[in-house]
């Protein structure tokens, strides 16, 4: 056989093999030494984690002969057979190319006969998110009343998709994403029993761009390895990923800080005669924006998680630069990504948000060469402090003429901002259905245990959520409004987030209820969308006494789902 890939050669044939996941594997393997393993199993996670290794490892295990400490021999004809993939009694099936209900049946039809050389006829379903509805409901029945000789192993990597009936039924373990440190060392076990020489800086940009993938950290280097004739060079493994080197990253940012359009300029032309994708310059610089406000929040976990790739003067530029700011770079950046998808001169779009980024700083606090001059700082501090004050005696001496400009400036930027900036997909069918049966009581026992449903979550999921809050609730479902929208955006797009969430919601509430991300500046009108289109009877009593004023059960309806806070009453 030709040349074999190195996500192949180097698959799993232990417990003790799996990287990254040591309480499953430990869970397991007591599990077998115990004799409690279960009928039916669904392993969930992110791509490349180890799923499918794991699974076939424990169809190995429950089959094995030679079974010691929870682990298969992978000597007897048993795991032989497995490892070759010819044993008849363990059956792999791809759930994404056979997800009909004629499928389902076959295999239930089939399990009901015994094994014919192992102990344990074990069905390994990958992808089973993809079945059809007939298809789980065919199953539903094997799984709740297995033939004692039969284990299902589910794997999915969208284990939201799975109804509930089915989950009930398995033992569930979640992969998650693997440290980069971990795929790191184990790179570096697989270069060095092949002898190849690498780049120790070329391993961490791989880790780094597997995003806690095993299997496309394998494949990454693959290509570097192609690429550099055997050799791990930090070049290479740029040239393979596309990641800008750190030191072009953070020359641009250290740049646009300083408003210094034309070196700017240079560091983006350079970047794309190199033949760097923009869309992915851009990735890092929200990716290097992301560290830094984690920085300033606790620098240790940039220095163990990143792995020193930041750069030398990393800590400058935290210094250097207000988180606000850093809000604003994302946003900016954001935007730009979602245009540059669609046009063939992205070198024209860098250009722009290079100039956008460079007159964006009027809040950066001012560091020369990383020094900074304590006595200048406190001097700014004060005259801030007396400015805040004349500017309060001011404006509490002209406060309807400075509220209606303030007014009519805010109006004019939210135009502005509605112009510019593309609306995130909102599900409003779903979003109507938890207001069709919001209460006041659920909104409020959400806000109520908000703050330690955040505790549950990483510092990095944190600093997703941070500005956002509940703002309606029913017993299936919550509506979260987000400040700023390319947090929302994120937070949509983050299945770890959303799995953390609910896992911390069954914790606290004791239950899980569907998650519906809204921007904050778009909520009043989808709220208002919603009282439109489900009227209620107004009351008729006419109010005649200014004193009692007979409020309409429309308006009733929108407290008792929003609360008094959140409604305001104006007349036509």
């Amino acid at each position: 056989m030709g040349y074999q890939a190195l996500y192949r050669v180097w698959r799993p044939q232990r417990f003790d093999e799996i990287v990254g996941q040591k309480v499953i594997t430990q869970t397991l393997k007591n599990a077998l030494i115990t004799d409690q393993t279960s009928h039916a199993y669904l392993f969930s996670g992110p791509r490349g984690t180890g799923k499918t290794s794991t699974a076939k490892i424990l169809a190995k295990a429950v089959n094995c002969k030679n079974l010691k400490d929870g682990e298969p021999c992978n000597e007897c004809e048993t795991c032989i057979a497995i490892n070759n993939g010819s044993l008849n009694d363990v059956i792999e099936i791809d759930a994404a190319s056979n997800n009909g209900v004629e499928e389902i049946r076959n295999i239930r039809d089939k399990a009901k006969y015994a094994p014919t050389e192992a102990d344990y006829k074990v069905y390994i379903i990958d992808e089973v998110h993809m079945l059809s509805t007939g298809a789980f409901n065919a199953l539903l029945k094997t799984l709740e009343e297995p033939p004692a000789h039969v284990i299902f192993i589910l794997a999915t990597t969208e284990p939201h998709k799975i109804p509930a009936t089915i989950i009930s039924r398995v033992q569930r373990f979640d992969f998650k994403r693997i440290k980069a440190n971990d795929i790191l060392e184990q790179m570096e076990k697989i270069l060095t029993s092949k002898n190849i020489k690498y780049d120790e800086r070329a391993l961490k940009v791989i880790a780094k761009s597997a995003e806690g993938g095993m299997r496309d950290a394998l494949s990454i280097l693959d290509q570097a390895l192609s690429y550099s004739n055997d050799h791990v060079t930090y070049e290479s493994a740029l040239q393979v990923t596309g990641s800008v080197a750190r030191d072009d990253l953070q020359n641009y940012v250290q740049y646009v800080i300083k408003g210094n359009v034309s070196e700017g300029l240079q560091v983006v032309e350079t970047i794309l005669d190199n033949g760097k994708d923009a869309s992915q310059f851009i990735e890092d610089l929200i990716d290097y924006c992301q560290h830094l406000l984690l920085y300033q929040q606790d620098s240790q976990i940039i220095s163990d998680s990143e792995l020193g790739l930041l750069g030398d003067k990393f800590a400058d530029i935290a210094q250097m630069i207000d988180s606000k700011l850093i809000y604003q770079y994302v946003e900016t950046m954001n935007n730009v990504q979602q245009q540059i998808r669609y046009t063939y001169h992205p070198d024209v779009y860098l250009d722009i948000l290079t100039v956008r980024l460079a007159n964006q700083k009027e809040t950066v606090k001012e560091v020369d060469n990383g020094e900074t001059n304590k006595e200048l700082v406190s001097l700014k501090e004060q005259i801030a402090s007396l400015t805040d004050q004349l500017n309060n005696f001011q404006q509490h001496k002209v406060e309807n003429v400075q509220t209606t400009d303030k007014t009519s400036e805010n109006k004019s930027r939210s135009r502005e901002s509605h112009d510019s900036e593309p609306k995130p997909k909102i599900n409003l069918t779903k979003i109507f259905a938890v207001l069709g049966s919001a209460t006041r009581k659920d909104l409020s026992e959400y806000q109520q245990h908000w703050d330690e449903l955040m505790q549950s979550l990483t510092v990095t999921q944190r600093a997703i959520m941070h500005v956002s809050k509940p703002v309606a609730a029913s017993h299936d479902g919550v509506v979260v409004a987000f400040d700023y929208g390319f947090l929302y955006q994120k937070a949509g797009n983050d299945q770890d987030l959303m799995d953390a969430l609910q896992n911390g919601m069954d914790q606290i509430f004791g239950r899980v209820a569907d998650l519906l991300f809204v921007p904050n500046d778009e909520w009043p009108a989808i709220r208002k969308e919603y009282l439109e289109k489900n009227p209620i009877k107004k009351n008729k009593q006419s109010v005649k006494n200014a004193d009692v004023e007979e409020q309409s059960s429309s308006v009733l309806k929108a407290k008792e789902l929003f609360g008094d806070d959140l409604v305001n009453i104006e007349d036509d």
